[in-house]
């Protein structure tokens, strides 16, 4: 029995040994074609080493797309030149001691530039990498090659990666759709339309204007349904992605309005130095970065787990010192409590200059926040957007429980509705209003470390948010958590969809305009809160 399998083995090895023969010898006879320089003669050359396996195939044809493909003209022999300037044999990739003027580069046109790239597609359709089989499937979808089609098939019948497997079969269809008979085009729309996104639509649509006027009826209402149901979905994915920019946009808005909402309803005071606390905790998330570069590199990604602490420490005893130094000895004085909170933000813009720089600071995302997830095919989200998202509705409950659960939440509650009866119960109301504008100014600091993953680490970096937070907190009610979380993800939303019909700044406009509108109608925002309104 073995050796009968060896004499079938051996047999395998001579028969294919000079079919492998017959294809290096067709390899090399259309190289000399190339070498020869006649353009009509060099497409059919090309596409005959493509097919050949040769191991020196796809360098060849590459360094030819590249022009450092050289032809000797006394031999006809060929060589390549690398990117150093070296001289190469082009068969065996070994130095080739020749003299550079004895050679010439091989000339190619537009239609041999796109023959060549359809040929390298189709080399790299079976390279071992699922990237490079993506990129190559990519490649052939943008420019259909009918003579990638066969091994295309081949590839497509065993690749295993479905995303890969998704790439070829849009290449396939991408293919028939333009170069094959009436009822297969007709079946590859409906195939394209089953994997929606601009490049398919792209493709459809010029398909159906290539149309002859005599056309195939059914390959005309084919792909008039094909665009229809692509166009459909497309916009449905534009209105879910426009719904997850304006949920994020929402969360910093939420992230840097929330503690803002908490000091604003239990003391009534107008903090113009708001959004230096935010600056703060984007300069403490920098700090505890450069700490770890200097100290734990390989922990650098982690580094963010340290920061929110740190940023929520150095906001909030800032905001213990600003409201015991200077907002405490001016209660009833909204006027001057306005513009002794807006020098203190001067002030700690111009101490962040003088003391670390007025240059923008850099702030690596982690690895496990960088990328992109793709739920469903052309829906496209940014990690660190979801992270942020999760952040800071993770923030919001936490401070929710800390209102509902918490001995300091019941004081701060009884503070919002009714100062003077909160006073006679026995509740120490400057204790709370200090631990209170501690506790907003910490969760700016939070914030300040979600806003540095987005935006530039900068001392201005607070004003960019000062006057969203207090439109977020008028809108949503002051001092009522839920209405601020709804009013900073209505906000969010309504500009993001308005941005694409009116611009960034119009909309901006419109939605002030809109909110002026409403303030008229409820004065008191979405939800009111029973409390000092109450008292007078």
């Amino acid at each position: 029995m073995r050796s009968f399998l060896l004499l079938l083995a051996l047999l395998a090895a001579l028969i294919a040994r000079p079919a492998a023969a017959s294809d290096e010898a067709a390899a090399r006879e259309a190289l000399a074609t190339l070498a020869a320089g006649n353009l009509d003669a060099m497409e059919p050359a090309i596409g005959t080493i493509a097919r050949s396996g040769v191991p020196w195939a796809e360098p060849v044809l590459r360094a030819l797309l590249d022009g450092r493909l050289l032809a000797r003209a006394a031999d006809r022999a060929v060589f390549l030149r690398t990117n150093e300037g070296g001289v190469l044999d082009a068969t065996s990739g070994t130095p080739a001691a020749v003299e550079a003027r004895a050679l010439r580069p091989i000339r190619i046109n537009n239609r041999l530039r796109r023959t060549l790239e359809g040929a390298l597609g189709a080399l790299t359709l079976g390279h071992p990498d699922p990237t490079v089989r993506l990129a190559a499937a990519e490649k052939l979808f943008a420019r259909p090659d009918p003579s990638a089609l066969e091994p295309l098939e081949a590839v497509l019948a065993r690749e295993l990666e479905p995303r890969v497997r998704d790439a070829f079969a849009r290449a396939r269809a991408a293919i028939i759709l333009e170069h094959g008979e009436p009822a297969a085009r007709a079946e590859a729309a409906g195939a394209l339309a089953a994997n929606p996104s601009p490049a398919v639509l792209g493709k459809l649509q010029a398909a159906r204007r290539a149309l002859p006027a005599d056309a195939d009826p059914a390959v005309a209402a084919a792909l008039e349904e094909a665009i229809a149901a692509v166009e459909r979905r497309l916009r449905l994915l534009e209105f879910a992605q426009t719904l997850f920019q304006g949920v994020s946009l929402g969360s910093v808005l939420l992230l840097a309005a929330i503690g803002l909402a908490v000091t604003f309803g239990v003391m009534g005071v107008i903090n113009m130095a708001h959004g230096e606390m935010v600056m703060l905790g984007a300069y403490a998330t920098w700090a505890v970065q450069q700490a770890f570069r200097a100290f734990f590199p390989g922990a650098l990604d982690w580094s963010l787990l340290v920061a929110v602490p740190a940023a929520f420490l150095l906001a909030g005893v800032a905001g213990w010192a600003i409201e015991r130094g200077v907002i405490s000895r001016l209660y009833g004085r909204p006027l001057e409590t306005l513009l002794a909170t807006f020098g203190i933000s001067l002030i700690l813009q111009q101490a962040v200059r003088l003391g670390i720089g007025a240059t923008n600071r850099e702030v690596v995302t982690p690895s496990w926040m960088s990328g992109l997830w793709e739920p469903v095919p052309g829906l496209a989200l940014t990690t660190n957007r979801i992270v942020i998202v999760l952040f800071a509705i993770a923030v919001f409950l936490l401070l929710l429980a800390l209102v509902r659960g918490t001995r300091l939440g019941l004081e701060i509650r009884a503070v919002t509705q009714n100062r003077r009866m909160a006073e006679t119960m026995g509740i120490r109301t400057p204790r709370v209003d200090a631990l209170t504008f501690a506790l907003g100014s910490g969760i700016a600091g939070i914030g300040g470390v979600a806003l540095s993953q987005i935006d530039n680490v900068s001392p201005n970096l607070g004003q960019s948010y000062i006057v969203d937070s207090f439109i977020v907190v008028v809108f949503g009610g002051v001092g009522n958590l839920w209405g601020t979380f709804l009013g900073a993800m209505t906000l969010g939303i309504v500009n993001k969809a308005l941005e694409p019909l009116a611009g960034a700044v119009l909309g901006k406009i419109l939605v002030l305009l809109a909110l002026i509108l409403f303030i008229q109608r409820r004065p008191q925002g979405l939800f009111a809160l029973r409390g000092r309104a109450a008292e007078a």
